[in-house]
């Protein structure tokens, strides 16, 4: 399993991937998941990728060369080529069905699904950020205002978070903190994501990063997020008044006589039935 995660903001774009791959608790491996493909001035471009490893490898080897025909008379698209992001992903999607067409039956007289799940974003020269979620089909979505992030793999644990603080308005610095924070609580619940994480933050319009970082265990900022996060949390809910069940003075009491829902029905004999 992994976990990547992919934002997009009006000033810019987030990438986080973590890099643990297992096929059972005693075969653990590092594999990154995050490709950076970059043209400097004409175009930037981050490929996330999760699901089956060897699928993976293989879509992210053949997309560099990936040729989509589709008239004789027109140049074949590729990701260098092509004019948008909407284009650059069709030839991701047509690179997803190459390896399925090649792989797909094989894999399937094997008993291994055709599993794999990938977040594509960045920017062309001549218009704005884009940024993708594509399936196992080839098919995919775009985000938008509305959902400005997409999270591949293990992504419940780490969802809450971006859902309570990221909006199209939020600051890169502070997506790429919720990012980790995302990550680290991820980590704490699953044993199957975990470091060297890839952090890619991308400023709109420059076509071209450097802010790239690889983050261990031993990274400092890391380590501060952690901990701090762990804290807050717990004085956080240390805040939270304690629910009151007798009749003790409390301006938020649990129980209320004449809500919408009845208490739950006990049993006590064996003739009675909850209908």
């Amino acid at each position: 399993m992994t976990y990547c995660v992919g934002i997009k903001l009006n000033a810019g774009l987030v990438f986080l991937s973590d890099s643990r791959t297992n096929a059972g608790v005693d075969n653990i491996s590092t594999f990154r998941k995050m490709i950076v493909y970059e043209r400097p001035g004409d175009r930037f471009m981050v490929l996330l990728s999760a699901g089956n490893l060897s699928i993976a490898q293989s879509v992210r080897e053949i997309l560099q060369l990936e040729q989509l025909h589709e008239r004789p008379e027109v140049e074949p698209l590729t990701i260098w080529n092509a004019r948008s992001m909407f284009d650059a992903a069709r030839v991701l999607g047509n690179a997803v069905r190459h390896v399925y067409e090649r792989d797909a039956e094989a894999l399937q007289h094997a008993g291994v699904e055709f599993n794999v799940a990938l977040v594509f974003g960045g920017q062309i020269r001549g218009e704005g950020m884009r940024l993708f979620q594509v399936y196992s089909a080839g098919n995919f979505i775009e985000a938008t205002p509305e959902t400005p992030y997409f999270q591949i793999g293990e992504s419940k644990y780490g969802k809450p978070v971006l859902d309570r603080v990221i909006t199209p308005d939020t600051p890169l610095d502070e997506a790429a903190k919720c990012a980790l924070v995302s990550m680290d609580s991820t980590m704490k619940s699953n044993l199957s994501v975990g470091p060297p994480l890839d952090l890619v933050v991308y400023e709109a319009n420059r076509f071209e990063t450097d802010k790239i970082v690889c983050i261990d265990m031993q990274n400092p900022y890391y380590r501060m997020l952690h901990s701090s996060w762990g804290q807050k949390l717990r004085e956080v809910f240390d805040s939270l008044e304690d629910p009151v069940w007798d009749d003790a003075h409390t301006d938020v009491p649990l129980k209320v006589a004449g809500g919408r829902s009845k208490p739950l029905k006990k049993i006590s004999r064996s003739d009675e039935r909850l209908i």
